[in-house]
Order: C-alpha cells, then sequence, then structure tokens
C-alpha cells in the first residue's frame, strides 16, 4: 500500500503530531493527497519547548491548523513512578485524551508517525497504540526512517534532517520517580548545550548527576568547551560526567 493509496481510503483523520521527521512528513503526505488531516500536539512535561516551536513553525508552513492540548501527565502514578512499561501507561493517557478531543472535532479515526524502522517488540508504547486502534501508516506502507528523511528532503521539510528527540522522561532511569523540578532541570542543560552548538546528545541523570552522551564526533568540541560544558551541567546538577562510549556506537 502507498500513503496516496491509505488516504484515498481513509480521507478523514487526527494525526498525534509531535514535529518529528515521522509525523511532520505524514502531515504533508496526507494533505498532498487531498485528505483532512488535523494535527494535535499534546504537551506535557515531558515535551520541551523547542518541540511545540517546531510543530507550530511546520503546521504553518503546511497552511495546517495545529490544536495544541495540554495535559498534566505527572498527575499520572502510573506513570510518575516511571516503571520499565511507563511508555505504555504514558502513550495510553495522551492517545485517549487525543480521542476524546478529536471526536469532538469529528475525526474518528487516530494516526501516529510510528514509521516501519520502528521495533515493536521494544516499544510498551505500541501495545497502546494497538489498543486504541490507532493506525500508523508510515509502517503500514513500510517506509523506514531513512526513507521518510529523504522523501522529507525532497519535499523541502525543514525536519528533514531533525535528529531523534526521545521525551525527558528517557533521561531519568527506570524505577526512579519522575518530577517536574528533574524534568526541568534536563530540558535547561540540554538548551543551553544545543545553544553551544551540540546536537543529538542526550542529558541523562545518574545518581543524581548529569552524564552526557555525545556522539563521538563531538567530543573533541566538549573538550575544547570544557568549561561552558561544565559550567551547563553542574549548574544545574553539582556534579557532571561525561560518557566515553560514544552515543550511537
Amino acid at each position: 500500500m502507498t500513503l496516496d493509496a491509505f488516504f484515498r481510503e481513509h480521507p478523514r483523520a487526527a494525526l498525534g503530531f509531535s514535529g518529528g521527521v515521522d509525523s511532520a512528513f505524514l502531515l504533508w503526505a496526507g494533505l498532498r493527497a487531498g485528505a483532512d488531516i488535523r494535527p494535535y500536539f499534546i504537551k506535557t512535561a515531558f515535551q520541551p519547548a523547542f518541540e511545540l516551536e517546531d510543530a507550530r513553525r511546520l503546521a504553518s508552513d503546511l497552511g495546517a491548523e495545529l490544536r495544541v492540548l495540554e495535559y498534566d501527565i505527572l498527575s499520572r502514578p502510573e506513570v510518575t513512578a516511571n516503571p520499565a512499561d511507563r511508555c505504555y501507561h504514558c502513550k495510553r493517557a495522551l492517545f485517549s485524551l487525543l480521542r476524546e478531543a478529536a471526536l469532538r472535532d469529528g475525526y474518528p479515526l487516530l494516526l501516529d508517525g510510528t514509521n516501519a524502522s520502528d521495533d515493536a517488540g521494544d516499544r510498551p508504547g505500541m501495545r497502546a497504540l494497538a489498543e486504541l486502534s490507532v493506525r500508523s501508516p508510515l509502517r503500514d506502507c513500510g517506509l523506514t526512517k531513512a526513507e521518510i528523511r529523504r522523501l522529507s528532503r525532497e519535499a523541502g521539510l525543514f525536519t528533514w534532517d531533525k535528529p531523534a528527540y526521545a521525551c525527558l522522561a528517557t533521561r531519568i532511569p527506570a524505577g526512579t520517580p519522575l518530577d517536574a523540578e528533574t524534568l526541568g532541570r534536563v530540558e535547561a542543560a540540554e538548551s543551553a548545550l544545543f545553544g553551544l552548538g551540540f546536537t543529538d546528545f542526550r542529558v541523562r541523570v545518574f545518581h543524581g548527576a548529569a552524564l552526557l552522551q555525545l556522539p563521538e564526533a563531538q567530543f573533541a568540541r566538549a573538550a575544547e568547551r570544557r568549561g561552558e560544558v561544565l559550567e551547563v551541567l553542574k549548574g544545574q546538577f553539582g556534579r557532571a560526567m561525561l560518557d566515553l562510549e560514544a552515543r550511537g556506537s
């Protein structure tokens, strides 16, 4: 099946929209196919501010009306306990909220941006999507991450080379309770490091300290700007460490 064929069969749908590579391409493809596809961004303590900014920019570029829903995900004890299957509980709560809003707006079908490269066996959130009958057209049509990036570049989408960005909760080890203050410190540290020119990295919480994970190509930059990096990380966490096992290796 092609995306055009999918949207001919499903010409009206609501899209769980993150502003990332996959959902951005899916929104573009749906609109190009003539579908009535409406993007919904759910703002929680797990999304950094730049994600909403990117979502708004992309929706504006495509002429789509973005609906922003705010949700207090930290009010859910099964999420804040941060169990190994936290993503299941989180995804279940967020897409249940999206379903209610979409149905009120007249959109009975829900879509998400899961692609054919995503490993269903390692993503508890996919179980929640299946339970809520959320469709994943990119996955259904066999489109991989590499193909989506290539097609996004050809389409002129600024998201084509945007690094993957998992939610802030992934920075905190499973079993460690989640709270707004810690999530805020992670976001502040990562935002400052973005400002120093670092990309595709993570600031993880490790026994109360900041553990910086970088691609190997950015190790030299970290050494050159060691003082600034330490100032950022120690300013938020008091202690800072560099993971010598390169991110993505």
